[in-house]
């Protein structure tokens, strides 16, 4: 097995190599910023949960004219599962900051479509493959409160719960992966929130879903019912709750 994590040193997105590799041993491709300071933390974490082997690309999600040479040495050898797990959270004063909005914006919608539409073309080609698409419940109705972020989830999320639908008759199939407020990295210093999750809850209930052949989970899954009730409560009322 061969898989591709799109935002090398992503806590999401190296928790659920992890949880697949419990399975089986996998070769990884772990594409991100050389210059992280995590990724020399990265490349040890997967070779300690029991990767074949591990190798890192230097990885912009913000540039997308450097996606397809990421993407071709990705595919030297066939990637079975890649996992779009990049992304940047907002404040409430980020829609303030030109540069900052647009940086987000770069990142979370134009970068996640920049390397959908790649690995579509790449794993549609050999009529096989899965592509897992880390989302935000923020992206089912946008928030006051972080709206910037909440509208580019919004986007991308749409963007591969349809890229799914486009891709079945080709044997490719798109997981689309919804946490709430996740614990970790990105969060550190904020308030915590209510039904927030871990990396390695919403791994294991990827993992589960990938093996079922779903399109889109929520994490905790009790995020459907609340989702049903907020996406349709008047905008003054909602905007009262957040």
């Amino acid at each position: 097995m061969r898989i591709l994590v799109l935002g090398g040193a992503s806590e999401l997105g190296l928790a659920i190599a992890a949880q697949l590799m419990k399975a089986t041993a996998a070769d990884l491709v772990l594409a991100g910023r050389s210059r992280s300071a995590n990724k020399d933390s990265a490349i040890a974490a997967m070779h300690d949960a029991g990767a074949a082997s591990v190798r890192w690309l230097d990885f912009d999600a913000a540039d997308p004219a450097g996606h397809p040479a990421v993407i071709d040495a990705a595919f030297e050898q066939p990637v079975d599962l890649a996992i779009v797990a990049f992304g940047l959270l907002d404040d409430p004063g980020t829609w303030r900051n030109h540069a900052a909005t647009v940086r987000l914006a770069q990142t979370n919608y134009v970068g996640a479509l920049s390397v959908g539409a790649l690995l579509a073309q790449q794993m549609s080609a050999r009529g096989h493959g899965q592509i897992i698409a880390l989302s935000s419940v923020a992206g089912e109705r946008t928030r006051r409160s972080n709206f910037v972020y909440g509208s580019s989830k919004a986007g991308m999320d749409g963007y591969f719960l349809q890229l799914g639908e486009a891709l079945k008759p080709t044997g490719v199939k798109v997981l689309v992966v919804r946490p709430g407020a996740v614990n970790g990295r990105m969060t550190a210093g904020r308030k915590r929130v209510p039904m927030s999750v871990t990396p390695e809850q919403v791994a294991q209930a990827t993992v589960k879903a990938v093996r079922r052949g779903k399109p889109m989970i929520r994490v905790p899954a009790s995020f459907g019912p609340l989702m049903a009730v907020y996406r349709n409560l008047p905008a003054r009322l909602a905007g009262r709750l957040f």
